[in-house]
């Protein structure tokens, strides 16, 4: 007999739903409140109402951090434990019934039908468990870099009013000696009265010998011909700019650490396809979780959202299927991205991008093609254990 076990989580309790696969209802909904004291009494209900020769699926809809230490203590006493999607839920909940009827109550109990109802589930893994955490580092690193770059246009914003003339002068703003520079000097007025032995002896150090006394007095005479604007607010904003980007160079530095420490334990083969870095493939290891949760590549592609979507009635067909976009975004970002990196450093996939783009495929449309190629050699060399080898 097989015992199934329906949780409904939420922040301060969950709601939990006992029957087995007779039909036969053996605990009906109770709360336990979220504490080590309302595991423990959920732990005792549930052997309670089993025994030996059972088989026990605990089931819950993912949904975040609330559920995240009740999930480790269901694995941690052994018990098979089923992370549903939300949304699959939810339909499977409106198949049951007409009725627009939803109260955790009722979801408690739609979990553990389902559970005995879709035989393709698989049980979350202590593989997946423990990989939450490289999945917090790769998640917090991306919003990291995602408000860095927000301030650097920021940045671009504000040397546009106080110094325009500067961009034309240095390969890029966001380089150390130009930081170095509008730090001390936020402004082409500011620029203009420095000394120059100060303006040469900064730009020298900042850029490590590249600029010398040249081009200090270069940039010097541009900022006394200069259009912008002598605004202190905009050179006080700049200033506290540059602060926080190199304060969020430091903490993605830190992260970036704790990010190669965990994959130097993994031992992942995919980190020997070239162009691959370590924080793209921490991404995808990190957001897959567990690999033998798949079946195939193509689960795995479905699971990214990459799959193309379907729809037919009648006589109409979609001619232009596009990309579902379900899933993990993060996943999806990871992929894509690595994609472009590993189709400049291996001539396979340089080739299969190339003829793509000869038989008249847009760049990107290319690109989501050989990254669908990516998944499939990343599903293999998970699978094998084995480093990657170059037909080419």
């Amino acid at each position: 007999m097989v015992v199934s076990v329906g949780i409904d989580v939420s922040k301060d309790k969950h709601d939990c739903f006992i029957f087995s696969s007779e039909g036969e209802v053996l605990s009906d909904v109770f709360t336990i409140p979220n504490t080590m004291d309302g595991f423990h009494s959920l732990l005792q209900q549930i052997w309670k109402c089993s025994n030996s020769q059972d088989k026990i699926k605990v089931g819950l809809e993912a949904t975040g951090h609330y559920s995240y230490n009740l999930l480790g203590f269901l694995l941690d006493n052994g018990l098979a434990t089923y992370v549903l999607n939300p949304l699959r839920a939810n339909l499977y909940r409106k198949s049951l019934s007409l009725r627009k009827t939803k109260t955790d109550r009722v979801d408690a109990r739609t979990i553990a039908s389902m559970l005995l109802s879709d035989a393709g589930l698989k049980p979350y893994t202590d593989t997946a468990y423990h990989n939450e955490e490289l999945k917090s580092l790769t998640r917090y690193r991306f919003d990291k870099v995602k408000e860095r770059a927000k301030l650097k246009s920021s940045i671009a914003r504000l040397v546009c009013i106080l110094f325009p003339e500067l961009e034309k002068l240095v390969p890029s703003l966001h380089i150390a000696s130009v930081y170095a520079l509008l730090e001390e000097f936020p402004g082409a007025k500011q620029v203009a009265a420095a000394h120059l032995t100060r303006l040469k002896a900064l730009l020298e150090t900042a850029s490590k010998g590249r600029y010398k006394r040249d081009m200090a007095l270069e940039i010097r005479e541009v900022a006394r011909n200069s259009i912008a604007s002598p605004l202190p607010a905009k050179s006080l904003e700049l200033q506290h700019t540059i602060r926080l980007i190199r304060e969020l160079d430091n903490e993605i530095a830190e992260i970036e650490e704790q990010i190669q420490s965990i994959m130097d334990e993994l031992h992942s083969p995919i980190t020997t396809i070239p162009g691959l870095g370590f924080r793209m493939a921490a991404m995808i290891l990190a957001e897959v979780g567990d690999f033998t949760r798949f079946d195939s590549p193509d689960k795995l592609l479905a699971y990214a959202g990459m799959s193309p979507s379907t729809y037919q009635s009648g006589q109409l067909k979609n001619c232009y299927p596009h990309m579902e976009k379900r899933g993990s975004r993060y996943l999806r970002y990871a992929l894509y991205n690595a994609t472009k990196y590993v189709c400049h450093w291996d001539p396979t996939f340089a080739d299969y991008l190339a003829k793509k783009r000869a038989e008249g495929k847009h760049y990107n449309i290319a690109i989501s093609h050989a990254a669908k190629k990516l998944v499939r050699l990343i599903f293999a060399l998970e699978k094998s254990r084995q480093p990657y080898c170059s037909a080419a």
